[in-house]
Protein backbone atom coordinates (compact mmCIF):
# COMPACT_ATOMS: atom_id res chain seq x y z
CA UNK A 1 0.00 0.00 0.00
CA UNK A 2 2.58 2.40 0.97
CA UNK A 3 4.33 1.53 -2.94
CA UNK A 4 0.58 2.47 -4.10
CA UNK A 5 0.59 6.00 -2.37
CA UNK A 6 4.34 6.34 -3.15
CA UNK A 7 3.59 5.95 -6.81
CA UNK A 8 0.49 8.43 -7.13
CA UNK A 9 2.27 11.06 -5.19
CA UNK A 10 5.24 10.59 -7.63
CA UNK A 11 2.94 11.03 -10.38
CA UNK A 12 1.55 14.18 -9.44
CA UNK A 13 4.80 15.77 -8.46
CA UNK A 14 5.92 15.05 -12.01
CA UNK A 15 2.90 16.42 -13.47
CA UNK A 16 3.63 19.57 -11.16
CA UNK A 17 7.53 19.55 -12.39
CA UNK A 18 6.56 19.19 -16.07
CA UNK A 19 4.08 22.20 -15.93
CA UNK A 20 6.75 24.35 -14.36
CA UNK A 21 8.72 23.69 -17.29
CA UNK A 22 6.39 24.16 -20.07
CA UNK A 23 5.54 27.65 -18.29
CA UNK A 24 8.79 28.63 -18.32
CA UNK A 25 9.55 28.00 -21.91
CA UNK A 26 6.42 29.59 -22.84
CA UNK A 27 7.21 32.99 -20.56
CA UNK A 28 10.21 33.31 -22.15
CA UNK A 29 10.14 35.73 -25.06
CA UNK A 30 11.20 35.23 -28.46
CA UNK A 31 14.20 36.60 -29.34
CA UNK A 32 14.16 39.02 -32.61
CA UNK A 33 17.72 40.44 -33.95
CA UNK A 34 17.19 44.76 -34.20
CA UNK A 35 15.83 46.22 -37.63
CA UNK A 36 18.83 47.78 -38.95
CA UNK A 37 21.32 45.85 -36.91
CA UNK A 38 25.11 45.71 -37.34
CA UNK A 39 27.47 43.45 -35.73
CA UNK A 40 30.45 45.50 -33.85
CA UNK A 41 31.71 42.94 -31.38
CA UNK A 42 35.04 40.95 -31.70
CA UNK A 43 34.12 37.04 -31.54
CA UNK A 44 36.59 34.31 -31.00
CA UNK A 45 34.89 30.64 -31.81
CA UNK A 46 36.95 28.17 -29.68
CA UNK A 47 36.80 24.61 -30.80
CA UNK A 48 38.23 21.80 -28.53
CA UNK A 49 38.96 18.78 -30.67
CA UNK A 50 40.08 15.33 -30.36
CA UNK A 51 40.03 12.81 -33.18
CA UNK A 52 37.10 15.00 -35.68
CA UNK A 53 38.79 14.28 -38.70
CA UNK A 54 35.53 13.39 -39.96
CA UNK A 55 33.60 16.40 -38.92
CA UNK A 56 35.98 19.04 -38.45
CA UNK A 57 35.85 20.66 -42.12
CA UNK A 58 31.85 20.91 -42.26
CA UNK A 59 31.77 22.24 -38.87
CA UNK A 60 34.29 25.27 -40.01
CA UNK A 61 33.18 25.39 -43.24
CA UNK A 62 29.57 26.26 -41.36
CA UNK A 63 31.23 28.91 -39.42
CA UNK A 64 33.81 30.56 -42.39
CA UNK A 65 30.37 30.53 -45.09
CA UNK A 66 28.02 32.14 -42.10
CA UNK A 67 27.05 35.89 -42.52
CA UNK A 68 29.83 37.48 -39.33
CA UNK A 69 31.99 40.23 -40.91
CA UNK A 70 35.13 38.33 -41.36
CA UNK A 71 37.11 41.18 -39.92
CA UNK A 72 35.39 40.54 -36.34
CA UNK A 73 35.74 37.04 -36.54
CA UNK A 74 38.75 34.10 -35.63
CA UNK A 75 37.90 30.76 -35.08
CA UNK A 76 40.70 28.70 -33.25
CA UNK A 77 40.63 25.20 -33.10
CA UNK A 78 42.83 23.47 -30.41
CA UNK A 79 43.46 19.99 -31.42
CA UNK A 80 43.22 17.80 -28.25
CA UNK A 81 45.96 15.12 -29.09
CA UNK A 82 44.38 13.68 -31.91
CA UNK A 83 45.38 10.25 -33.38
CA UNK A 84 43.76 11.54 -36.69
CA UNK A 85 44.01 13.59 -39.52
CA UNK A 86 42.29 16.56 -37.31
CA UNK A 87 45.13 19.16 -37.06
CA UNK A 88 46.10 18.38 -40.90
CA UNK A 89 42.73 18.62 -41.80
CA UNK A 90 42.53 22.67 -40.38
CA UNK A 91 46.07 23.16 -41.38
CA UNK A 92 44.48 22.45 -45.46
CA UNK A 93 41.46 24.74 -44.97
CA UNK A 94 43.35 27.41 -43.17
CA UNK A 95 45.19 27.71 -46.37
CA UNK A 96 42.92 27.30 -48.89
CA UNK A 97 39.47 28.89 -47.25
CA UNK A 98 38.91 32.97 -47.56
CA UNK A 99 37.28 34.70 -45.02
CA UNK A 100 38.00 34.78 -41.02
CA UNK A 101 40.93 33.88 -39.69
CA UNK A 102 41.49 30.31 -38.75
CA UNK A 103 43.89 29.47 -36.24
CA UNK A 104 45.46 25.69 -34.88
CA UNK A 105 46.65 25.04 -31.61
CA UNK A 106 48.57 21.87 -30.63
CA UNK A 107 48.23 20.35 -27.22
CA UNK A 108 50.91 18.37 -27.24
CA UNK A 109 53.42 21.55 -28.05
CA UNK A 110 52.28 22.58 -25.01
CA UNK A 111 52.17 19.47 -23.01
CA UNK A 112 53.86 16.55 -21.87
CA UNK A 113 53.23 13.72 -24.03
CA UNK A 114 51.60 12.22 -20.55
CA UNK A 115 48.80 14.42 -20.96
CA UNK A 116 47.67 12.86 -24.01
CA UNK A 117 46.52 10.09 -21.70
CA UNK A 118 43.98 12.33 -19.70
CA UNK A 119 40.81 14.13 -20.58
CA UNK A 120 41.71 17.57 -21.71
CA UNK A 121 38.75 19.22 -23.16
CA UNK A 122 38.74 22.00 -19.93
CA UNK A 123 42.76 22.63 -20.87
CA UNK A 124 42.17 23.01 -24.52
CA UNK A 125 39.46 25.67 -24.00
CA UNK A 126 41.34 27.26 -21.68
CA UNK A 127 44.26 27.54 -24.17
CA UNK A 128 41.76 28.68 -27.03
CA UNK A 129 40.45 31.25 -24.44
CA UNK A 130 43.87 32.87 -23.57
CA UNK A 131 44.52 33.16 -26.99
CA UNK A 132 41.37 34.56 -28.19
CA UNK A 133 41.61 38.36 -29.49
CA UNK A 134 37.83 38.89 -29.34
CA UNK A 135 35.91 40.50 -26.58
CA UNK A 136 33.23 37.36 -26.63
CA UNK A 137 34.00 34.03 -26.45
CA UNK A 138 31.71 31.77 -28.11
CA UNK A 139 32.00 27.50 -27.83
CA UNK A 140 31.00 25.11 -29.98
CA UNK A 141 31.59 21.35 -31.14
CA UNK A 142 33.82 19.94 -33.72
CA UNK A 143 30.77 17.81 -34.64
CA UNK A 144 28.39 20.48 -34.96
CA UNK A 145 27.30 22.42 -37.49
CA UNK A 146 26.01 26.70 -37.60
CA UNK A 147 23.63 28.28 -39.49
CA UNK A 148 24.77 30.99 -41.45
CA UNK A 149 23.28 34.23 -39.15
CA UNK A 150 24.70 31.78 -36.28
CA UNK A 151 26.75 34.44 -34.62
CA UNK A 152 24.61 37.50 -35.97
CA UNK A 153 21.96 36.14 -33.51
CA UNK A 154 24.57 35.65 -30.82
CA UNK A 155 25.87 38.61 -31.27
CA UNK A 156 22.99 40.98 -30.97
CA UNK A 157 21.70 39.47 -27.91
CA UNK A 158 24.73 41.25 -26.48
CA UNK A 159 24.88 44.30 -28.76
CA UNK A 160 21.12 45.19 -28.23
CA UNK A 161 19.82 42.89 -25.95
CA UNK A 162 20.81 44.81 -22.04
CA UNK A 163 17.92 46.32 -20.52
CA UNK A 164 17.70 48.80 -17.39
CA UNK A 165 19.27 46.66 -15.15
CA UNK A 166 20.67 43.60 -17.17
CA UNK A 167 24.17 42.56 -17.13
CA UNK A 168 24.06 40.00 -20.07
CA UNK A 169 27.85 38.19 -19.41
CA UNK A 170 26.66 34.62 -20.66
CA UNK A 171 24.62 33.43 -22.91
CA UNK A 172 23.18 29.63 -23.65
CA UNK A 173 21.72 29.18 -26.99
CA UNK A 174 19.84 26.16 -28.77
CA UNK A 175 21.20 22.61 -29.41
CA UNK A 176 19.38 20.12 -31.92
CA UNK A 177 20.26 16.70 -33.56
CA UNK A 178 20.08 16.23 -37.15
CA UNK A 179 20.06 14.06 -39.83
CA UNK A 180 18.41 10.99 -38.14
CA UNK A 181 18.83 7.47 -39.72
CA UNK A 182 16.73 5.43 -37.74
CA UNK A 183 14.21 4.65 -34.87
CA UNK A 184 16.42 5.26 -32.35
CA UNK A 185 18.40 8.29 -33.03
CA UNK A 186 14.80 9.97 -33.36
CA UNK A 187 14.40 8.85 -29.91
CA UNK A 188 17.53 11.06 -29.09
CA UNK A 189 16.62 13.84 -30.70
CA UNK A 190 13.04 13.93 -29.35
CA UNK A 191 14.61 13.68 -26.10
CA UNK A 192 17.34 16.55 -26.59
CA UNK A 193 14.75 19.27 -27.53
CA UNK A 194 13.26 18.68 -24.16
CA UNK A 195 15.91 19.04 -22.70
CA UNK A 196 16.44 22.50 -24.19
CA UNK A 197 12.72 23.15 -23.19
CA UNK A 198 13.92 22.70 -19.78
CA UNK A 199 17.24 24.43 -20.21
CA UNK A 200 15.74 27.43 -21.47
CA UNK A 201 12.87 27.27 -18.93
CA UNK A 202 15.19 26.92 -15.81
CA UNK A 203 17.33 29.58 -16.90
CA UNK A 204 14.57 31.96 -17.62
CA UNK A 205 12.58 31.50 -14.08
CA UNK A 206 16.20 30.86 -12.59
CA UNK A 207 15.25 27.94 -10.83
CA UNK A 208 17.97 26.06 -12.04
CA UNK A 209 21.50 26.78 -14.11
CA UNK A 210 22.54 24.72 -16.84
CA UNK A 211 23.77 25.17 -21.05
CA UNK A 212 25.07 23.01 -23.80
CA UNK A 213 28.98 24.17 -24.67
CA UNK A 214 28.36 23.66 -28.30
CA UNK A 215 26.69 26.60 -28.33
CA UNK A 216 27.24 29.23 -25.50
CA UNK A 217 28.84 32.60 -25.50
CA UNK A 218 30.45 34.48 -22.47
CA UNK A 219 32.42 37.66 -22.43
CA UNK A 220 36.72 37.09 -21.90
CA UNK A 221 36.58 38.79 -19.09
CA UNK A 222 34.33 37.64 -17.29
CA UNK A 223 35.76 34.43 -17.59
CA UNK A 224 38.91 35.52 -16.36
CA UNK A 225 36.97 37.01 -13.71
CA UNK A 226 35.84 33.74 -12.26
CA UNK A 227 38.49 31.52 -12.73
CA UNK A 228 37.71 29.37 -15.78
CA UNK A 229 37.25 25.93 -15.29
CA UNK A 230 39.33 26.03 -11.87
CA UNK A 231 37.80 23.80 -9.60
CA UNK A 232 36.40 21.45 -11.85
CA UNK A 233 39.62 19.76 -13.62
CA UNK A 234 39.58 16.13 -12.09
CA UNK A 235 36.13 16.00 -14.28
CA UNK A 236 36.48 15.24 -17.96
CA UNK A 237 33.00 16.30 -18.61
CA UNK A 238 30.77 19.50 -17.79
CA UNK A 239 32.65 22.63 -18.93
CA UNK A 240 29.76 24.21 -19.70
CA UNK A 241 27.67 23.37 -16.64
CA UNK A 242 30.58 24.14 -14.02
CA UNK A 243 31.42 27.44 -15.88
CA UNK A 244 27.44 28.64 -15.96
CA UNK A 245 27.60 27.53 -12.39
CA UNK A 246 30.50 29.80 -11.45
CA UNK A 247 28.83 33.21 -13.55
CA UNK A 248 26.04 32.71 -12.01
CA UNK A 249 27.52 33.12 -8.49
CA UNK A 250 29.15 36.20 -9.55
CA UNK A 251 26.30 37.45 -11.96
CA UNK A 252 23.16 35.99 -10.67
CA UNK A 253 21.19 37.99 -12.97
CA UNK A 254 23.77 38.11 -15.63
CA UNK A 255 22.82 34.67 -17.23
CA UNK A 256 20.04 33.74 -20.34
CA UNK A 257 18.81 31.16 -22.73
CA UNK A 258 18.55 32.62 -26.50
CA UNK A 259 15.19 31.08 -27.82
CA UNK A 260 14.80 31.10 -31.48
CA UNK A 261 15.32 28.66 -33.82
CA UNK A 262 17.32 30.05 -36.24
CA UNK A 263 20.49 30.37 -33.58
CA UNK A 264 20.02 26.45 -33.13
CA UNK A 265 23.67 24.53 -33.55
CA UNK A 266 23.40 21.13 -34.95
CA UNK A 267 24.70 17.78 -34.13
CA UNK A 268 24.34 13.93 -34.71
CA UNK A 269 22.83 11.62 -31.76
CA UNK A 270 24.77 9.02 -31.51
CA UNK A 271 24.67 5.48 -33.52
CA UNK A 272 24.13 2.78 -31.31
CA UNK A 273 22.96 2.03 -27.77
CA UNK A 274 26.64 1.33 -26.78
CA UNK A 275 27.40 5.21 -27.35
CA UNK A 276 24.58 6.43 -26.39
CA UNK A 277 25.13 4.85 -22.98
CA UNK A 278 28.77 5.94 -22.64
CA UNK A 279 27.47 9.55 -23.58
CA UNK A 280 25.04 9.81 -20.56
CA UNK A 281 27.41 8.43 -17.86
CA UNK A 282 29.48 11.10 -18.67
CA UNK A 283 27.03 13.54 -18.58
CA UNK A 284 26.04 11.78 -14.99
CA UNK A 285 28.96 13.90 -14.09
CA UNK A 286 27.58 17.35 -14.60
CA UNK A 287 24.86 16.61 -11.66
CA UNK A 288 27.70 17.76 -9.45
CA UNK A 289 27.34 21.14 -10.80
CA UNK A 290 23.44 21.54 -9.06
CA UNK A 291 24.10 22.80 -5.64
CA UNK A 292 20.39 24.03 -4.88
CA UNK A 293 18.28 21.38 -3.20
CA UNK A 294 15.36 22.26 -5.06
CA UNK A 295 17.09 21.03 -8.42
CA UNK A 296 18.27 17.71 -7.20
CA UNK A 297 15.03 17.02 -5.17
CA UNK A 298 13.46 17.58 -8.98
CA UNK A 299 16.24 15.10 -10.15
CA UNK A 300 15.40 13.02 -7.55
CA UNK A 301 11.90 12.95 -8.00
CA UNK A 302 12.01 12.25 -11.84
CA UNK A 303 14.29 9.36 -11.49
CA UNK A 304 11.89 8.09 -8.09
CA UNK A 305 9.00 8.05 -10.52
CA UNK A 306 10.27 6.02 -13.65
CA UNK A 307 11.47 3.78 -11.14
CA UNK A 308 8.22 3.25 -9.72
CA UNK A 309 7.00 2.36 -12.94
CA UNK A 310 9.32 0.08 -13.52
CA UNK A 311 8.51 -1.63 -10.62
CA UNK A 312 5.44 -1.47 -10.38
CA UNK A 313 5.07 -3.16 -13.82
CA UNK A 314 7.19 -5.77 -13.00
CA UNK A 315 5.45 -6.30 -10.14
CA UNK A 316 1.85 -6.46 -11.96
CA UNK A 317 3.70 -9.13 -14.21
CA UNK A 318 4.63 -11.10 -11.35
CA UNK A 319 0.97 -11.34 -10.19
CA UNK A 320 -0.74 -12.69 -13.20
CA UNK A 321 2.23 -15.24 -13.53
CA UNK A 322 1.71 -16.81 -10.39
CA UNK A 323 1.00 -20.75 -10.35
CA UNK A 324 -0.89 -22.10 -7.79
CA UNK A 325 -4.26 -20.71 -6.89
CA UNK A 326 -3.84 -19.37 -3.77
CA UNK A 327 -1.10 -17.04 -4.87
CA UNK A 328 -3.42 -16.32 -8.15
CA UNK A 329 -6.28 -15.36 -6.07
CA UNK A 330 -3.91 -12.66 -4.00
CA UNK A 331 -1.77 -11.88 -7.43
CA UNK A 332 -5.04 -10.89 -8.98
CA UNK A 333 -6.19 -8.34 -5.82
CA UNK A 334 -2.83 -7.67 -5.88
CA UNK A 335 -3.13 -7.29 -9.66
CA UNK A 336 -6.41 -4.82 -9.71
CA UNK A 337 -4.64 -2.18 -7.20
CA UNK A 338 -1.71 -1.98 -9.39
CA UNK A 339 -2.91 -1.72 -12.61
CA UNK A 340 -5.02 1.42 -12.02
CA UNK A 341 -1.74 3.09 -10.11
CA UNK A 342 0.38 1.90 -12.81
CA UNK A 343 -2.08 3.96 -15.77
CA UNK A 344 -2.42 6.62 -13.84
CA UNK A 345 1.47 6.83 -13.86
CA UNK A 346 1.62 6.17 -17.66
CA UNK A 347 -0.92 8.51 -18.35
CA UNK A 348 0.47 11.26 -16.41
CA UNK A 349 4.41 10.55 -18.03
CA UNK A 350 2.43 10.25 -21.15
CA UNK A 351 0.50 13.08 -21.72
CA UNK A 352 2.64 15.49 -20.23
CA UNK A 353 5.52 14.57 -22.02
CA UNK A 354 3.41 14.88 -25.47
CA UNK A 355 2.44 18.06 -24.14
CA UNK A 356 5.69 19.36 -23.87
CA UNK A 357 7.43 18.15 -26.51
CA UNK A 358 4.71 18.88 -28.96
CA UNK A 359 6.10 22.72 -28.34
CA UNK A 360 9.04 21.77 -28.27
CA UNK A 361 8.76 20.39 -31.82
CA UNK A 362 6.31 22.72 -33.51
CA UNK A 363 9.23 25.77 -31.86
CA UNK A 364 12.04 23.78 -33.86
CA UNK A 365 9.70 22.87 -36.91
CA UNK A 366 10.71 19.31 -36.11
CA UNK A 367 6.75 17.69 -36.09
CA UNK A 368 8.11 15.22 -37.58
CA UNK A 369 10.00 13.75 -34.62
CA UNK A 370 5.95 13.25 -33.00
CA UNK A 371 5.44 10.53 -35.11
CA UNK A 372 8.07 8.50 -32.67
CA UNK A 373 6.68 9.71 -29.50
CA UNK A 374 5.24 5.70 -28.19
CA UNK A 375 8.56 4.00 -28.72
CA UNK A 376 10.43 7.38 -27.23
CA UNK A 377 8.42 7.58 -24.44
CA UNK A 378 9.05 3.82 -23.36
CA UNK A 379 12.26 3.92 -24.12
CA UNK A 380 13.05 7.21 -22.13
CA UNK A 381 10.62 5.80 -19.13
CA UNK A 382 13.27 2.75 -18.84
CA UNK A 383 16.71 4.20 -19.55
CA UNK A 384 15.83 7.15 -17.08
CA UNK A 385 15.85 4.60 -14.22
CA UNK A 386 18.49 2.46 -15.38
CA UNK A 387 21.08 4.75 -16.80
CA UNK A 388 20.74 6.84 -13.31
CA UNK A 389 21.37 3.89 -11.46
CA UNK A 390 24.40 3.44 -13.48
CA UNK A 391 26.06 6.42 -13.57
CA UNK A 392 25.59 6.61 -9.53
CA UNK A 393 27.98 3.59 -9.44
CA UNK A 394 29.93 3.25 -12.89
CA UNK A 395 33.24 5.42 -12.44
CA UNK A 396 34.88 4.86 -15.76
CA UNK A 397 33.28 5.09 -19.09
CA UNK A 398 34.82 5.76 -22.66
CA UNK A 399 34.91 8.92 -24.21
CA UNK A 400 37.49 9.88 -27.62
CA UNK A 401 39.18 7.08 -27.59
CA UNK A 402 39.88 7.13 -23.70
CA UNK A 403 39.20 5.94 -20.79
CA UNK A 404 37.95 7.82 -18.24
CA UNK A 405 37.83 7.50 -14.26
Amino acid sequence: MVLLIASVFLAGVYAAIMIMYLRGWKALPEWQIPEGFGPQISVSVIIAARNEASNIEACLRSIVLGSYPPGLLEIIVVDDFSDDATAETVLRMLRTTGGPAIRLIRLSDLLPPAAGTGANKKKALETGIANARGILIVTTDADCEAPADWLKWVASRFQTGSKEGEELVLLASPVAFHREKNLFQRFQSLDFLGLMGITAAGLHTGFQHMGNGANLAFRKTVFREVGGYEGSEHLASGDDMFLIRKIVRRYPAGVFFLKNAAATVLTEAKPDVRSFFQQRLRWGTKNAAFPEWPVRLVLLAVFLFCWSILINSLLLAACFLLENNQDTIVGIQTGSLLLPVLLLQLGVKAGFDYLFLREMCRFFKREDLLSSFVYSFFLHTLYIPLVGTASLSWKKYHWKGRHVR
